[in-house]
């Protein structure tokens, strides 16, 4: 029987929880599941659909419609979220991820999928070879606690050697001076003055309506979106505002992860301001961050101004896995100048 692609229903969940126990049984990593429910953990507007062979599923995928603004012009981009399919433990389905995306491109030909962990996953392959663009949004870092830094940061102490050194810098306090000078000796931007907010008001809808004409590609960031991004039922997500502009923090006690190891983790998630005024934004998120007592600061930016503004504030570069994937269609539309970040996409999610 040919393969039909259904939208994910109430009764579907049992056939749903059976090809995701055939993925366990294979041994196939956690992160690559359909949702258990149709509407669990998404985001507003967000549709799962099923790739269903007589009643039985051999995939799926998510697509979220948001708003996007090109230049001030109001366009309905699709986040292509999560597709998996049977073939990846079973050769007799392989064609199943080209039905999953050949069916979300005629539904919505603006897409693309975000984060999927680096060029050599699965997706991103897929997605090169379908005649998609990809690229990584850049990734920074600034250290706070250095001590605690190099004993922890698992991602660089890969080798004995590397260890050794970074351990006996941690304890003569040559890491402390070392990364604190040249962290100053980086850092240009002045001080700026903020305040913590527990919601966006009407203030992020006079902000948004100033300053989205300024980027060639961004999220719709209005109070209304802001607020289903980031609800205040959500203690994670921190919110601080400045005369500029705003930033949405979180703070992560880390427990043995993979690569920050038991580091406590300030990421700067997201971001709004005219493009001249994001330093200011982005040094008050990280004196915010520093005064509640993480040890590294982290934050994933596209935009040209927000990546220098990081620089100039002392933020060092680094190895990023975190991609962006534009459908051909979107690719067209000739943006250059994108402002996406971890806001984007699945939201602040692993952090």
């Amino acid at each position: 029987m040919p393969i039909e692609i259904v939208p994910f229903s109430a009764e579907l969940r049992s056939v749903v929880r059976e090809f995701n126990g055939r993925l366990d049984a294979a041994g196939v990593e956690e992160g690559l599941r359909l949702p258990a429910d149709p509407h669990a953990e998404m985001l507003p507007g967000s549709q799962s659909y099923l790739a269903l062979e007589d009643g039985v599923v051999r995939g799926g995928y998510t697509l979220r419609p948001q708003k996007f603004s090109f230049r001030g012009e109001i366009r309905c981009v699709a986040h292509y979220r999560l597709p998996v399919s049977e073939g990846i433990i079973d050769k007799r389905f392989a064609l199943v991820g080209a039905l999953l995306l050949r069916d979300a491109l005629q539904k919505e030909p603006l897409l693309y999928a975000l984060g999927m962990g680096g060029y050599q996953q699965p997706l991103p392959r897929m997605l090169q070879a379908a005649g998609w663009s990809l690229s990584p949004i850049p990734f920074y870092f600034r250290v706070v606690h250095p001590a605690r830094f190099l004993r922890q940061i698992r991602a660089a102490r890969g080798s004995r050697w590397r260890l050794l050194l970074m351990d006996l810098a941690a304890s003569t306090g040559a890491g402390w001076l070392g990364l604190h000078a040249i962290q100053r000796l980086r850092t240009h931007t002045a001080a700026a003055a903020f305040s913590e907010v527990a919601e966006f008001g009407l203030w992020a809808d006079e902000l948004w309506e100033v300053v989205h004409r300024a980027y060639g590609m961004i999220g719709m960031r209005n109070a209304e979106e802001l607020r289903q991004l980031y609800p205040q039922s959500n203690p994670r997500f921190l919110r601080i505002q400045t005369a500029a502009g705003w930033a949405v923090l979180v703070d992560t006690a880390m427990r043995g992860d993979q690569y920050f190891g038991d580091l406590r983790v300030g990421t700067i998630v997201d971001c709004l301001a005219r493009p001249e005024d994001a330093a200011a934004v982005i040094r008050a998120a990280r004196v915010y961050l520093e005064q509640r007592g993480v040890d590294l600061i982290l934050s994933n930016q596209s935009h040209p101004a927000w990546m220098e503004a990081l620089r100039a504030d002392g933020f060092f570069g680094g190895p990023s896995n975190f991609l962006l994937a534009t459908s051909p269609a979107l690719r067209k539309l000739g943006v250059v100048d994108w402002h996406i970040n971890r806001g984007d996409g699945d939201g602040p999610v692993h952090l």
